[in-house]
């Protein structure tokens, strides 16, 4: 589906949508990932506080949207619970405010996240009179479960579900993940050395090539772990 098709969709139910290739490849390679931490997640760990400067920075972009309907999306598809740390604790806003403007994603993948805040609004609209991020907890699930009996809906919270799957999993210095939170609640023991910023993937020599980088609208994550000599330190209970 090329953008011209994208922006000719009204909502998540219209019939003209069609699941792009980027979407259909992206998801190939997550199977794996969703089922390996789905079968490895551990018993609660101590909710760890966002430092001061991620917080003020993450807390300017979560006053509209498209980042305040995203944001709500993220923290009722993982809440923080007695079972382990919620979106919010693994900075999974952050991770994903920096993929789209940080990193060489492509373009149709951006605006179909954005399309989809549109799409998610205009739905609750419809059904409510509410914005999403207005909603209960009960009503946004409702409203969830709604949009994913459409193709286009479903395939817009698999690939939000993607970006908490990734945030969790992924070195801090991607803006995700702080201090190891979804390695230690997973029990994975990260490879090292860990990259730092200058070193990430998509800084390296011939990977940005999707478009060129901005780095005002870089949301800062600093690389706690790469200094560390010795191995994460596991969980202590297990589910």
């Amino acid at each position: 589906m090329t953008n011209d098709a994208l922006n000719k969709i009204s909502d998540f139910f219209d019939n003209n949508y069609k699941t792009p290739q980027w979407l259909l490849t992206k998801f190939s390679r997550r199977k794996l990932l969703k089922s390996a931490a789905g079968m490895t997640a551990i018993a609660a760990m101590p909710v760890m506080a966002l430092d001061k400067n991620v917080q003020k920075q993450t807390a300017v972009i979560v006053q509209t949207d498209p980042w305040l309907t995203i944001n709500a999306v993220l923290d009722h598809l993982l809440p923080a619970s007695s079972n382990g740390p919620g979106a919010k604790e693994l900075r999974v806003l952050t991770y994903l405010y920096n993929v789209v403007h940080q990193q060489p994603t492509e373009q149709a993948e951006i605006d179909f996240i954005f399309k989809g805040v549109d799409w998610l609004n205009g739905f609750t609209k419809k059904q409510l009179n509410k914005r999403f991020s207005t909603l209960t907890k009960v009503e946004k699930e409702t409203m969830l479960r709604g949009i994913s009996r459409s193709a286009a809906g479903e395939n817009w919270l698999n690939n939000l579900l993607g970006y908490i799957f990734e945030a969790m999993l992924s070195p801090p210095v991607y803006g995700g993940n702080p201090e190891g939170i979804g390695w230690k609640w997973l029990e994975h023991q990260a490879g090292f050395p860990l990259p730092k910023a200058g070193q990430r993937y998509f800084e390296l020599p011939k990977r940005s090539t999707v478009r060129s980088l901005n780095t005002s609208t870089i949301i800062q994550s600093e690389d706690l772990l790469a200094q560390r000599s010795s191995p994460i330190k596991k969980g202590s209970s297990k589910s």
